[in-house]
């Protein structure tokens, strides 16, 4: 990380994915109507019809209607975005509620406790204190010490309703260069991302996350990804790597995520103190990656099973290497992990493994984490 940004954990790497993304053209053509359209013929001296009307001229491009939509976004979005200085990390976050509740990145927070918040309504930095950290879903719950005047909570959408092409814009802290915005649109929808430990995250894998264009870079993590509605769809979270390049930012392809998790999170930590309900789906296994004979992955060999634990009911045990679940191939311990973020606590689902060089089957009822 260069000297410019080595105070901010944010920067992150992925595990390669292999995600073929599709656009595609529509093309809009005219036709012209044959003679033989249905339409009955006269003779010339029968033929006294109205002229044709005449064509309209080409709407003017105008982005103005556009602009003023930004405008209109940024005014309404823009005070619920604030910078969060760590000891050590300089991130973003969304202001939740009126009481002062802030969610940000469970990678923003790291290890500290305590915080310095800085809102777009000006004035001086707020301490504010960690309620709780959820770093299997790298999410946060902070919460200032006082009330700023003009303190303005969020409005969060629908993740249903999130859809390819939308425009959206991502609000944060990139860089330290607080109430910075970016744009772009939705790229898709229903990624499965591992985040890297070594990139600064938490190693949390996460399921059906936001594909966005709007540039993510470090110090956005934990804002706020909006659409034109002013609403929150997301948290930006992490930025796509290249490994081809040096591991260097791939532009365009940024991550956030979806609404409906940040607020389940949101709301049981700032009910609870802690999440009471995680919503996903586990195994109850301590696993690790194992390679074949050409040191190629080859599965994930099982070193633990939790007593009591859904692969304890299945009839698996220590030494048993699993290889698929479901329709998905499991060569590594990170696919394993992004198959079961696909999946819900208390689904029955087929897992296929080895024991002693047989292939075996079981059927497994999934459990929480």
């Amino acid at each position: 990380m260069d000297g410019s940004v080595n105070r901010d954990r944010v920067r992150r790497s992925l595990l390669p994915l292999a995600a073929a993304l599709c656009a595609t053209a529509l093309l809009a053509g005219c036709s012209g109507s044959g003679s033989g359209s249905g339409v009955s013929h006269s003779s010339p001296a029968q033929a006294d019809v109205a002229a044709p009307k005449e064509a309209e001229a080409p709407r003017k491009a105008d982005g103005n209607g556009l602009q003023a939509d930004y405008e209109r976004v940024i005014k309404d979005v823009l005070p619920s975005v604030v910078q969060i200085d760590a000891a050590n990390s300089l991130g973003s976050g969304i202001v939740y509620d009126a009481q002062g509740h802030i969610v940000t990145n469970a990678h923003v927070v790291g290890g500290e406790r305590t915080f310095k918040v800085s809102t777009a309504t000006g004035g001086g930095a707020i301490t504010a204190k960690l309620v709780a950290a959820y770093p299997e879903q790298d999410l946060a719950v902070i919460k200032l010490d006082s009330l700023p005047k003009g303190l303005k909570p969020a409005r969060f959408g629908d993740s249903s309703k999130v859809e390819m092409g939308q425009i959206v814009l991502a609000m944060g802290s990139p860089l330290g260069l607080s109430s910075s915005v970016t744009q772009g649109i939705v790229s898709a929808t229903g990624r499965t991302v591992t985040e890297s430990p070594r990139g600064g995250g938490t190693g949390a894998t996460i399921g059906n996350m936001v594909q966005t264009s709007a540039a993510i870079n470090p110090g956005n993590s934990g804002g706020a990804l909006v659409n034109l509605d002013s609403e929150v769809i997301g948290i930006p979270t992490l930025a796509a790597t290249d490994p081809d390049m040096g591991g260097s930012a791939a532009a365009g392809i940024g991550f956030a995520i979806p609404v409906s998790m940040v607020k389940t999170v949101a709301d049981q930590i700032i009910k609870s103190g802690k999440v009471t309900d995680s919503g996903r789906a586990a195994l109850g296994v301590t696993g690790r990656t194992v390679v074949d004979a050409n040191y190629q992955p080859a599965g994930v060999a099982i070193v633990e099973v939790k007593k009591g634990g859904a692969a304890d009911r299945a009839g698996l045990r220590a030494g048993d290497v699993i290889t698929r679940l479901g329709d998905t191939d499991i060569s590594t311990i990170t696919s394993l992990s992004e198959a079961l973020a696909a999946d819900k606590p208390g689904q029955t689902i087929q897992l296929t493994y080895t024991r002693g060089g047989s292939a075996k089957t079981a059927q497994v009822t999934l459990g929480e984490i």
